[in-house]
């Protein structure tokens, strides 16, 4: 075995979403970071749905963002698709999300890694981790090289044993064209309980076979709506690389964007699909792992929504200069010709050209319930798990967890504090909560439903809830502090002005409050001190403060509910507004009082509340 000269302060075993944001991340705390990857061709690579953002992700993002990470400044750069998603609904819920080239994405975070100081990229595969007491040590490659560190993250995505899918036929590997990783075994070898999931990905169609005037053209937003909360850095970080396709000349952010278009499956798609069922090696009963309940294959659609007539589907290209397209709400695992012969019954699709068929893949995770909330594991010291590694589905939870695991990862190994994120200042500590305490026995995808305090939780305001703690542990540099307290100084003189000033006789404030007023009704002497992004965030915060504070006291009755006894034998069936999913569990597992239901998987607070209420209303509390 020869070991590597260098020693390094923190190793990331992955290159995916998870992994950059965790090399990043510790580079930034000032460790010596080491990222390994199978293949240094596909760092950053998006295997699914070229997109960064929607409902609840996008909020990730932007704390993502709010806290020095890459993944939204990297998608506005090389987006080529922005919305705004519930943009008529409260601005709780409302999320950015874009429609990225693939490829210019990939490239372009490449560069990134590779130009930031100290981190080092090498490709390699790692068969084992080197561990020393009980601590982790270092990492072994397959071709027998050693390599110390004081910290090893393991962001190995849907590689650990990964097995793919299409019809009968099957084949190792984390995805299509690329090896599986052997460390699962290793991981088995040290102790850590292992479960097994599956996800999917549609096929992809050249856009010369599909006929786009059979379609309902879905454009995006003008101006579009950015992830990165200081947006004009885009245009300087990386200058001179082709990959950064939108920039900020004069201020505004210039983007040529591509639309993505719209049709649906016909009664003859599903007939097709049924009658081909026992092909597929989901209901031939050749995949064991489990699928994700929000993300189903088109088989699954079928067969568990049988009374639709067509399902919604969204074809969106895969970057400027390619003629992929990705076909959104078909993944499937059928075999090709049966996939073929589908896509074919569609319209617009009835001459499709099928580039890339859909596969599913099984893989490897290790249940979360083995981490603490630093994502370090509990049985091996300075070892963390972040990603689909910890059971869940989406670039942004792997980024998310990335992020935080690489910076627990650099501060344990100088010494300080550790960095946790808790429930109520972020997603990313719903998330990571979740994960830790209750585990998941499905991939795990965010919802805001997920979050209690979801009304405080907003995407506009990441950077407030989270710049200052992320400064404080170094994950953000000192001309973003600054930026963001030049920001923050206009914003609490906004919010100054919009209390002490009147018009008509009536407190600024008090106007913002009423549904048929906006800042655009103010004098323009008042509107012009500030930024229109500052009043945005001023009025919004005054508008909707008496339903955040109504949310509080919520939670704080649901706190004291916890120890609400459930009554023994209770049809979940009875009380309205309750998700198929949370009947289902609570059904099953039958708890015995309102907090034992909170710690079950997937049951989130509102369910929780609703519950809550029905059993006082029918006078069953206690």
């Amino acid at each position: 075995m020869f070991r590597l000269p260098t020693e390094y302060d923190v190793v990331v075993v992955g290159s995916g979403h998870a992994g950059i944001e965790a090399a990043l991340a510790a580079a930034r705390i000032g460790c010596r970071t080491l990222m390994l990857t199978q293949n240094l061709d596909t760092i950053g690579q998006m295997s699914c749905n070229p997109a960064i953002g929607g409902l609840a992700k996008g909020h990730i993002v932007r704390e993502i963002d709010a806290m020095g990470g890459v993944m939204g400044a990297n998608a506005d750069s090389t987006g080529i698709q922005f919305r705004m998603l519930n943009r008529t609904k409260g601005p709780s819920v409302r999320a950015p999300r874009v429609q990225c080239d693939k490829k210019a994405y990939q490239f372009r975070m490449k560069a990134i890694l590779e130009r930031t100081d100290d981190l080092d990229i090498k490709q390699a595969n790692v068969s084992r981790i080197l561990v020393d007491n009980g601590i982790a040590v270092g990492v072994e490659t397959d071709f027998g090289l050693a390599i110390a560190a004081r910290s090893v993250v393991i962001t190995s995505g849907t590689f650990l044993r990964g097995l793919l899918h299409v019809g009968e036929s099957s084949k190792p590997g984390g995805r299509m064209a690329d090896s599986n990783s052997t460390l699962s075994a290793n991981l088995q070898q040290l102790g850590f309980k292992v479960g097994r999931f599956k996800t999917g990905t549609p096929c992809r169609l050249n856009a010369r076979s599909i006929d786009f005037s059979r379609c309902q053209i879905q454009a995006g937003e003008e101006p579009p709506p950015t992830f990165a909360f200081q947006p004009e850095e885009i245009a300087t970080c990386l200058d001179d690389e082709i990959f950064t396709l939108n920039f900020f000349p004069n201020g505004r952010f210039h983007v040529e964007q591509m639309p993505c278009w719209i049709t649906h499956t016909t009664s003859q798609t599903h007939e097709i699909i049924r009658a081909n069922l026992n092909r597929s090696p989901l209901y031939a009963g050749r995949i064991k792992g489990t699928g994700p309940r929000y993300c189903p294959s088109i088989e699954d659609k079928v067969v568990k929504f049988s009374d639709r007539a067509s399902h919604q589907i969204f074809l969106e290209p895969e970057g400027r200069h390619t003629s992929e397209y990705y076909v959104n709400g078909v993944s499937t695992s059928l075999p090709y010709e049966i996939q073929l012969e589908f896509l074919r019954s569609i319209p617009a699709l009835e001459h499709a050209e099928i580039m890339r068929p859909g596969y599913a893949v099984e893989y490897d995770y290790f249940p979360p319930t083995q981490l603490l909330p630093t994502l370090e594991t509990r049985l091996i010291g300075g070892l963390y798990f972040a990603g689909q590694v910890n059971g869940t589905s989406g670039y942004e939870e792997a980024a998310a967890q990335g992020l935080v695991a690489g910076a627990n990862a650099a501060l344990k190994v100088q010494g300080r504090s550790r960095f946790i994120l808790e429930r109520q200042e972020a997603y990313i500590g719903v998330l990571i909560d979740d994960l830790v305490t209750k585990g998941t026995e499905e991939p795990y995808r965010m919802f805001t439903s997920r979050a209690e305090h979801r009304l405080f939780l907003r995407h506009d305001n990441a950077d407030q809830r989270l710049t200052n703690r992320a400064f404080g542990v170094g994950l953000v540099n000192q001309a973003r502090w600054a930026s963001f307290q030049e920001k923050m100084g206009l914003l609490n003189q906004a919010r100054l002005t919009a209390i002490e000033t009147k018009v008509r006789g009536i407190p600024i404030a008090q106007l913002l409050k009423r549904p048929d007023f906006s800042v655009m009704d103010l004098p323009h002497e008042i509107v012009s001190s500030a930024p229109p992004s500052v009043w945005e965030l001023v009025e919004t915060d005054f508008k909707y403060e008496g339903y955040a504070a109504r949310q509080s006291e919520q939670n704080r009755q649901l706190e004291r509910r916890g120890r609400q006894i459930i009554p023994d034998g209770l049809d979940y069936n009875k009380i309205a507004g309750l998700r198929s999913e949370t009947r289902q569990k609570l059904s099953a597992l039958r708890p015995t009082s309102l907090g034992q239901a909170a710690r079950i998987s997937g049951i989130t607070p509102a369910d929780i509340a609703i519950i809550s209420i029905w059993l006082m209303k029918n006078n069953l509390h206690n």
